[in-house]
């Protein structure tokens, strides 16, 4: 008669003894302290996190037209305000041309040149960004980042695609509101009233 599986297992196990809790064998867990420059790459990273400040997102972005033209308004703009910014009758105090730079460099010179200009008592701005027909992966990456970018910023007021003379659909001006020192000298004006 022949054996099944389960009797010629146990009949080939039969010599076999446990192991006593003596002889088994202890695995020690071996710590591996980081090494000099791995614990410099932490603190790196670490202060580059905490050293920021540049709020202006790198997520999902509706993709525009390279033609497409830019304009926005933030509520409690006046129309007038509004018009003389479109029609390019703001005195220009500040140009950065951020043609071909690459997406984090051109999002880091954006929000520098924006606090500076803020800081620095300049309103109307004028940003050349061209029009993107050949940027990669896809046309017009960073002027669909620049339109969602300047509506993140609290200091802009509003803006729009350049006239022709001025970059057309490739430049936008950008008005910001006035810095806490303006503020105060337009009340002074009108105090004096």
């Amino acid at each position: 008669m022949a054996m099944t599986d389960e009797e010629l297992f146990l009949a080939s196990m039969g010599d076999v003894v446990p192991l006593a809790k003596s002889n088994q064998a202890e695995l020690a867990q071996i710590k591996v302290e980081p090494t000099i420059a791995q614990l410099e790459k932490r603190k790196a990273a670490e202060q580059a996190l905490s050293l920021d400040v540049n709020f202006l997102s790198t997520e999902y972005v509706d993709l525009l037209n390279p033609h497409d033209v830019l304009a926005f308004k933030k509520p409690g703009v006046q129309e007038g305000v509004y018009k003389k910014l479109r029609l390019g009758k703001y005195q220009i105090d500040a140009t950065i041309d951020l043609h071909g730079r690459r997406f984090h460099n051109a999002r880091n010179a954006l929000f520098e040149f924006i606090v500076d200009c803020h800081s620095s008592n300049v309103r109307a701005l004028l940003l050349r960004h061209g029009i993107g027909l050949n940027s990669k992966p896809v046309p017009a990456i960073l002027k669909s980042y620049i339109n969602k970018w300047l509506q993140e910023i609290p200091e802009v007021l509003c803006f729009h695609s350049a006239l022709r003379c001025h970059g057309g659909n490739g430049s936008t001006y950008v008005l910001l509101k006035k810095n806490d020192e303006q503020k105060t000298q337009t009340k002074e004006i009108y105090a004096k009233r």
